[in-house]
């Protein structure tokens, strides 16, 4: 996480239009009918409230002009701050994590998507039972050899909530054994991962189907997709890769999604590469960039990790001339030459993947083997195992081989065929 020194400076980045315009895309993305918005001062923060007296007057006076259901705030409320927030407007009262877990509940569509989302909906819902209503102080009467005035209706809820948190956590502990089973099946085959990671709205999934020509849900809107797609994708060259597109990211993303999705989350982890994927038309780019490092940092992948990450600047087309000219010029100026594409029109694509294919070849190996053409079964497990770049058939009747392999099942390849290598040594990688 950011030093407090850090996390300012990261805050400064952000202008309060551009927090507002996010809140409301969010608030949107569930299809709230946004009637009134707008930007608070906040001096202090009240214990009770959030806001101050005046401020929640004015707020209860737009919410009855306006006959308005939800309120929404661009912040985390205490449990105590949204009682008492709802009970002076009379209406139901979000904070800013209480909106992405409906947002997330609204998206998930795969049966581990859910459980997540739930698992992480309980352990919010846990916290608001502290002081948070006045129903749940009733008590119910005990029963059997259980004597006394029996347990509080607040007891009873945290009990039920803690365990169905045990079983979603039994249940997602089963597909996590499941997505790695299928993550080592993958190590079994010679495809590379490539992994899409970047801020929602970022354009993720509009590049994904231009990749894989696939039809995942695109949409101009915060977090139109949130399970995991993967599928597999010819490059040029003949590489074959596992392109993976993830959920999107989002600045001050609860930490109890982080924990929740982190066996999505894997998938980037796992991954031989990875697209960090900017929207560089917007005016929060740079902030947007940081929220995403962050989220990064805290699975353990150095956002400075120039081998495995590329900077992808996406929605080029949506600047003009002079604008596309700076941004170049700035481009070329990085340590890390991040690369310039329009996942909308496809330009720059080709650089994308030229890119790709350079940086995954750089991190595989070259092996030269002469087979006897009888041996079927190594030949057949050469293509399972291993990329076979060429093969041809010499004139004593042997069969050449040229493979590329990543280093790990490189010496699976120099254990099963020992003796049928030209040479020993690796041929020059490239």
């Amino acid at each position: 996480m950011p030093a407090p020194a850090e996390a300012r400076a990261h805050a400064a980045l952000r202008s309060p239009e551009a927090k507002l315009d996010e809140a409301v895309g969010l608030a949107r993305a569930i299809d709230l009918n946004v009637v009134t918005s707008g930007i608070v001062p906040l001096g202090t923060v009240r214990p009770a409230t959030f806001v101050g007296k005046g401020k929640v007057e004015e707020i209860a006076g737009l919410v009855k002009g306006d006959e308005a259901g939800i309120v929404v705030m661009d912040c985390a409320l205490s449990p105590v701050q949204q009682r008492n927030l709802e009970k002076a407007w009379g209406a139901k009262v979000l904070d800013r994590t209480g909106l992405i877990l409906e947002i997330f509940g609204r998206r998930a569509r795969t049966r581990e998507g859910a459980l997540q989302v739930e698992l992480a909906h309980l352990t919010y819902q846990k916290s608001r039972l502290v002081r948070s209503w006045t129903h749940l102080e009733r008590q119910r009467g005990g029963f059997g050899f259980l004597g006394g005035p029996g347990e509080t209706q607040i007891e009873s809820d945290r009990r039920q909530i803690e365990e169905r948190i045990a079983r979603i956590e039994a249940e997602l502990d089963k597909v996590k054994r499941t997505r790695k089973l299928h993550r080592d099946s993958r190590k079994r085959v010679p495809y590379p991962i490539v992994a899409l990671v970047g801020y929602t709205n970022a354009g993720k999934s509009t590049l994904f189907n231009r990749m894989t020509q696939a039809s995942v849900l695109s949409a101009d809107m915060l977090f139109a997709t949130l399970d995991p797609t993967l599928r597999a994708v010819a490059l040029p060259r003949g590489l074959k890769i596992i392109l993976s597109d993830t959920v999107g990211f989002i600045s001050d993303l609860p930490t109890m999604l982080v924990a929740a999705f982190r066996a999505t989350l894997e998938e980037v982890i796992e991954a031989d590469l990875i697209l960090h994927v900017h929207d560089v038309s917007h005016s929060d780019t740079e902030a947007q960039s940081l929220d995403v490092e962050n989220v990064l940092g805290q699975l353990g992948i150095a956002p400075q990790d120039g081998e495995r990450l590329i900077e992808v600047w996406n929605k080029i087309d949506r600047l003009d001339g002079a604008a596309r000219d700076s941004l170049r010029n700035l481009a070329e100026r990085q340590a890390r030459r991040p690369v310039l594409v329009s996942a909308r029109s496809g330009e720059g694509l080709d650089l994308l993947i030229a890119e790709i294919e350079r940086r995954l070849a750089a991190s595989r190996v070259m092996l030269d083997l002469v087979l006897d053409v009888a041996d079927g079964a190594g030949v057949s497990w050469l293509h399972r195992h291993t990329e076979v770049m060429t093969k041809t058939l010499r004139d004593d009747g042997a069969l050449a081989m040229t493979i590329r392999v990543d280093p790990a099942n490189a010496e699976k390849v120099r254990a099963r065929f020992a003796t049928k290598f030209v040479g020993f040594e690796d041929a020059p990688k490239h």
